[in-house]
């Protein structure tokens, strides 16, 4: 059976849209007032968010998304958002809401585990296009193996990681939404086709990013890793906090530019 289940899904308009949701939320009064951010930072690590609250001066704005921090030294045009868990699911909700309030760019900024030998705790990724190996996507666009960001907000990222003179890797990471169905057989497949990464989100991001036309990219930081066909968290150590706090500094020097 083909996925999705209904076989001319993306022939139809959805049921329940992010514009009526939208409309929702503004009757009950959870809409901020005034223009929304002109990017937005996608995190899913409380500790990311702990170091933005503490070096950072920041205000927080409540609404149908929860909790949202707009950055002082952007003038509070850049903002970003945390603290809702990990995976595509969550994180699709949220770009698409943002998409409709009027966001028009976003950075994916994570962690991811290393598939290649080479790939140290901390190191540092930008996502080129990523393998569809989660449901969200599938939803978006028809079925094909990979998912591509914008290119020229990746390409932004690129010159600003460059600038900063940052040692990262460029290439595939490959998106799975059941992080404890990753099998040997598959590690090792991806290994072998030079894949860098695996994580749970970018590939339906950037699905979405091209169904509604907004630009979005994503950066990691490597926590732990496959590649010896065994798994080795690392979360905890430094290097890995690092290596968010780089990539979290260069989404906001991209975000910030006219």
């Amino acid at each position: 059976m083909a996925y999705p289940n209904h076989r001319d899904k993306h022939a139809h308009e959805a049921l329940v849209s992010p514009r009526a949701y939208l409309a929702y939320a503004k009757s009950q009064g959870t809409v901020p007032k005034g223009d929304p951010p002109a990017g937005l930072i996608i995190s899913y690590h409380r500790s990311l968010l702990r170091y933005v609250l503490a070096h950072h001066r920041t205000r927080r704005v409540k609404g149908f998304f929860g909790e949202m921090f707009l950055l002082h030294d952007t003038g509070n045009r850049i903002a970003i958002i945390g603290n809702f868990g990990i995976g595509a699911p969550g994180a699709v909700i949220h770009l698409e809401e943002f998409i409709e309030w009027g966001v028009p760019r976003f950075v994916s900024v994570g962690t991811a585990g290393g598939l290649q030998k080479d790939l140290r705790i901390g190191d540092l990724v930008l996502c080129e296009r990523a393998i569809r190996d989660e449901g969200c996507s599938h939803h978006y666009l028809r079925s094909s193996k990979f998912a591509y960001p914008s290119v020229l907000l990746t390409k932004r990222l690129q010159h600003a990681l460059e600038s900063r003179r940052l040692k990262f890797v460029r290439g595939t990471s490959w998106t799975i939404d059941t992080p404890y169905r990753e099998t040997v057989a598959e590690v090792k497949r991806y290994r072998r086709d030079g894949v860098l990464a695996v994580e749970m989100e970018a590939a339906a991001l950037f699905a979405v990013g091209q169904y509604r036309k907004a630009q979005v990219a994503a950066l990691f930081s490597i926590s732990d890793s496959l590649a010896e066909l065994k798994w080795e968290p690392k979360f905890h150590l430094r290097r890995n906090e690092a290596g968010l706090e780089k990539i979290y500094r260069v989404a906001v020097d991209v975000l910030s530019e006219q």
